[in-house]
């Protein structure tokens, strides 16, 4: 009886202790339900399932509980229903008891999540095809082979950018590939990518557990063996190279089909060496090299039948194989494709310029515009109020970039690795040639870099509208060519060329580009005056031309005369009113035997719808400074400017510009700004990259509002031997948080770049690149706390001769550096350690997850990159050491940096290093390059 009436007593606080316990279990689930959530490709343990399923049934019994004391409470006479709480209450108490037994088999010791099993096909994004109906046809066509059970493999061929790889992944989307497979396997290739990661990329989509396994042939056979019992199509994307598919661990009983066109003849010492320079004539094309091959394959092991056949493959219209002609017709879709003729044009004149050249954009859409094929109706304004219409240059310019866009995306031209410039494959080129030569239009006379030393004959020069003789050897050019219907005429490079005579263009009026530049010319003849419709004039790099004559009545948009011999203003330049785009250079004014630079008023006035104007300058000749002044007053007037690059001698001269130019704040004008005198060499890292506005401040003092307010419009900035500065950020944070490129060169008093304490905001959150060089004072990167938001899309990061540099990641800074790919550290020697705890305390195993390079070079103190190897070091592929001794260890460990490969430095060096285990070592050893 004392029993039941203590359980009714404790009814109250039974219920709390029930309420709480259940609220914690809830808690407890609730927590892993969340963690779940986080993770689309794990799913939970059956066992973690079971343990839910039971907590739910408990909360069943919970609300019944609850119910019933509720029903309790509401009751008067509790002395009569002792019974019925004391039982109500026992119910809670043992109901307490299952719920803390739940709440301690929820920890789940042995974890709560487990792989999901790979998806059949996971869905990529793909542009639509069902509009598009030759890719199409491809996919229905490929469908149909993997229906057919003798079918293995199937190689998709073609030139890039014509839509192998949207035929993939439509092919990969398809709802029947579901049905068919058990797996689809993606893998895409690039030109690098090693062995190691493709197998790790088809084991991570198998989600198969390869932890400690580093052995690839062990891989490999775990590959097959997962594999062997599937039905799987494997989608290889961008294949560059051919692959040895068993060596991965993807096993058929198809036999290799290297060697199969030409026989094992190829590998011969005397067969091989040409072998390759036939596959470089056929420029990448795997459609060329097929009937190429074929052909080759007839020649057998005579290396004098290989000699020939290369040198007919060189002169193209003399090499004779089968399907040939199919071939550039398959090349010639490309072509055809395209959506007007002005684009045909456009792609048919790449082909003036000379086998493998680097053209450079703007001047190709320079060209494009004068011939015509640039012209868009709607973007015709009136430039100075006089009702005077024309075709804006820079809309112009931004239509050409389109244009190029279209021919690269659909392979007709290509990116160069050279910035801003594009090149045309050698065999597009010869299509581009050949169709030429077909066309009524576009008849071209090309011959380029042959070593020409007389002209073109007379029938030559009448029969074309295009003519090309660039980089030969011309000493002389005919008297009066007829050749009316040109409009395009290349000599650049012929250095020889001396002398143009005197009514050389008296026949040649429809010409509208003419390019002299880098000829021996010393001046130009009377008859150039001719020339009504001329709109381009190069005469860049002549060296020899002292005056600029007979230009005054021509209709000139395009003028280049940077790098001649010209030591004065020409006031000619003031007479071509329809001038839209202007370079020159003032490096020779002051010399030779005219001392004084003349100034010639109003030059520039008058060119009223100049837009784009550009005057280089020699930092080491002073003879220019009072001429430049005066150009800017006229300049900083003009209605129609959207792109400046100037010097500026000094401050006072950028002020009176940007006081007076009502442009250069608009958001289209771009400007290539300096101020002051300093070393060309220094700024380099500025011009290696492509922003619209680039200013560079040399040995200048102090923080000059001037200054700050152009900052505050700059991409890319450079800072050269600054004085009466110690931090970037006493320019005001509000005026760097443009910068996307950041040079700081030889600037004695800087002592850091940002002091947090000072800012209450983020800084520097668009800065990519930065170099620090010759700071003699600098102590730090950052100094006091780094927002949230700084520094966030910094990739590059170099510091160079920095003596009294002590830490590079200072509070907490590195963990803002998640887009960081490039660390170089050299000539600092008071560093001790990369990465210090002091100033990185907790850092995430997962910092700097996209590092690709390290170089440490002359750290005389540095002992350590970070005290453990914690790190994953996730992208890691290179490091390179030089000159620092002290570095015994590395932060690496037998799992992490998987996809490091090379490790470079001194072979003494290497040996000493110390490894906390030789299987580290090991994993490491092959990597190794001494330097």
């Amino acid at each position: 009886m004392k029993q039941k009436i203590d359980y009714a007593n404790d009814l109250e606080n039974n219920y709390k202790r029930l309420i709480e316990k259940a609220e914690k279990l809830y808690a407890r689930r609730e927590d892993i339900v969340i963690e779940a959530d986080k993770y689309k490709t794990k799913q939970l343990t059956k066992e973690c399932d079971l343990w839910i399923s039971r907590v739910t049934n408990g909360e069943e019994d919970v609300r019944e509980l609850t119910t019933k004391y509720e029903n309790e409470q509401s009751k008067k006479a509790k002395w009569r229903r002792h019974s019925k709480r004391a039982k109500l209450s026992k119910s809670m108490v043992e109901k307490c008891e299952e719920l803390h037994s739940l709440w301690l088999e929820g920890k789940f010791e042995r974890g709560i999540m487990v792989e999901k099993l790979p998806e059949r096909v996971r869905t990529l994004h793909a542009a639509k095809i069902e509009d598009k109906p030759s890719l199409y046809k491809v996919v229905e066509e490929i469908l149909g082979l993997l229906k057919d059970r003798d079918v293995k493999r199937i190689g998709l061929w073609g030139s890039g950018g014509i839509g192998k790889t949207t035929i993939m992944r439509n092919l990969n989307n398809h709802e029947d590939i579901a049905k068919m497979f058990d797996i689809v396997i993606w893998v895409t290739i690039s030109k690098d990518r090693s062995e190691e990661k493709l197998q790790r990329a088809i084991t991570d989509r198998l989600k198969m557990n390869m932890e400690g396994i580093t052995n690839p042939d062990e891989i490999a056979w775990r590959i097959s063996k997962e594999l062997e019992c599937k039905k799987y199509l494997l989608l290889l994307d961008e294949v560059w190279n051919i692959l040895d598919l068993p060596k991965l661990g993807i096993q058929d009983n198809q036999q290799g089909f290297q060697g199969e066109k030409v026989g094992q003849n190829v590998n011969l010492p005397s067969i091989e060496p040409i072998a390759k320079l036939v596959v470089r004539e056929c420029a990448g094309f795997p459609l060329l090299i097929d009937k190429v091959a074929s052909t080759f394959k007839q020649k057998k092991d005579n290396s004098f039948l290989w000699n020939y056949g290369l040198t007919s493959l060189r002169r193209w219209d003399s090499f004779k194989v089968q399907g040939m002609d199919e071939l550039i017709e398959f090349l010639k879709f490309c072509y055809e494709g395209l959506d007007s003729e002005d684009k045909k044009f456009c792609f048919l004149y790449g082909a003036l310029y000379p086998e493998d050249c680097e053209i450079h954009r703007d001047y190709l859409i320079e060209c494009w515009r004068a011939e015509g094929f640039i012209c868009d109706a709607n973007k015709f304004s009136d430039a100075h109020g006089e009702g005077h219409k024309i075709l804006q240059f820079r809309d112009a310019r931004d239509e050409g970039h389109k244009m190029l866009l279209d021919l690269i995306n659909v392979s007709l031209l290509e990116e160069s690795e050279k910035m801003n410039h594009v090149r045309m494959n050698k065999v597009l080129r010869n299509m581009a040639l050949k169709i030429s030569s077909k066309s009524k239009t576009f008849k071209v006379l090309v011959k380029t870099r042959e070593g020409l030393q007389e002209p073109p004959n007379a029938v030559e020069w009448q029969q074309v509208n295009r003519i090309s003789l660039i980089d030969n050897k011309l000493c002389s050019l005919p008297d009066l060519p007829d050749c009316n219907n040109v409009s395009t005429l290349f000599l650049q490079r012929n250095r020889d060329l001396k002398v143009i005579p005197d009514t050389f263009f008296g026949c040649m009026q429809n010409l509208r580009v003419l390019d002299l530049h880098g000829t021996g010319i010393e001046s130009l003849p009377s008859s150039v005056s001719l020339l009504k419709c001329l709109r381009a004039l190069y005469l860049n790099s002549c060296i020899s031309l002292m005056e600029l004559h007979y230009l005054e009545e021509l209709e000139l948009e395009v003028l280049d005369i940077r790098g001649t011999g010209i030591n004065h203003l020409p006031i000619q330049i003031g007479g071509l009113l329809q001038l839209k785009c202007l370079r020159m250079s003032l490096s020779n004014f002051g010399r030779g035997q005219s001392r004084d630079v003349k100034i010639h008023p109003n030059v520039f006035l008058n060119l009223y719808l100049l837009e784009e104007l550009r005057i280089d300058v020699d930092p080491n000749n002073r003879e220019w400074e009072a001429l430049v002044e005066a150009i800017i007053e006229e300049v900083a007037t003009l209605k129609c400017l959207t792109s400046l690059s100037i010097c500026f001698p000094k401050v006072d001269c950028l002020k009176s510009f940007i006081s007076k130019s009502p442009l250069w704040k608009d958001f289209r004008f771009t400007f290539q700004f300096s101020v002051g005198y300093h070393d060309s060499i220094s700024y380099g890292i500025l011009d290696c990259f492509e922003y619209q506005r680039c200013f560079k401040f040399a040995n200048g003092e102090g923080v000059n509002p001037v200054i700050s307010e152009v900052l505050a419009e700059t991409d890319a900035f450079g800072l050269i031997g600054h004085k009466g500065a110690s931090r970037l950020s006493d320019f005001g944070i509000e005026n760097i948080n443009r910068m996307r490129v950041c040079l700081i060169e030889g600037c004695d008093e800087i002592e850091t770049i940002v002091q947090g304490n000072s800012v209450d905001r983020s800084a520097l959150e668009w800065l990519e690149k930065m170099c620090i060089s010759n700071a003699q004072k600098l102590e730090s990167i950052w100094e006091g706390p780094v927002h949230a938001g700084s520094l966030t899309r910094l990739t590059s990061l170099t510091l160079q001769r920095c003596p009294k540099l002590k830490k590079i990641f200072s509070n907490g800074m590195i963990e803002q550096l998640f887009k960081l790919e490039h660390l170089s550290v050299e000539e600092c020697p008071e560093i001790e350690e990369i990465i210090t705890n002091s100033e990185n305390t907790g850092l995430e195993p997962e910092a700097l997850p996209k590092l690709r390079t390290l170089v440490l070079s002359g750290l005389l103190k540095v002992e350590s990159i970070c005290t453990d190897d914690s790190l994953k070091w996730p992208t890691l592929e290179r490091i390179t050491i030089s000159r620092c001794q002290l570095l015994t260890r590395l932060p690496l460990n037998k799992e992490n940096a998987p996809y490091l490969r090379c490790i470079e430095g001194d072979q003494l060096w290497w040996t000493a290093l110390e490894w906390k285990e030789d299987a580290i070592k090991g994993r490491f050893e092959s990597f190794f390059k001494s330097n």
